[in-house]
């Protein structure tokens, strides 16, 4: 499971807070409830938030091991989720 790392926090801290992000159509509304709600966004979002905030991927997300250690059954599908 991927956990976001305070990553509306660390944008509002470099001067984009949420109205900023959807007025200046950065991030839509969905994928800023989407990260609010540690859900699943494109990587390519992601790459941009690190690109804004010039950072690494693992400055703003956290890898949690599955809590029992299973292997994901079933695959991805083309959006990315489980």
């Amino acid at each position: 499971m991927i956990k976001y790392k305070n990553i509306l926090e660390k944008l509002k801290s470099a001067g984009y807070n949420t109205g900023v992000l959807r007025k200046e159509k950065i991030l839509a509304e969905s994928t800023i409830s989407r990260i609010r709600n540690d859900q699943p966004v494109k990587i390519e979002i992601l790459d941009l938030i690190c690109q804004i905030l010039n950072c690494g991927l693992d400055d703003i997300v956290e890898i949690i091991p599955d809590e029992k250690g299973d292997k994901i059954k079933g695959g991805i599908d083309n959006h990315g989720t489980v």
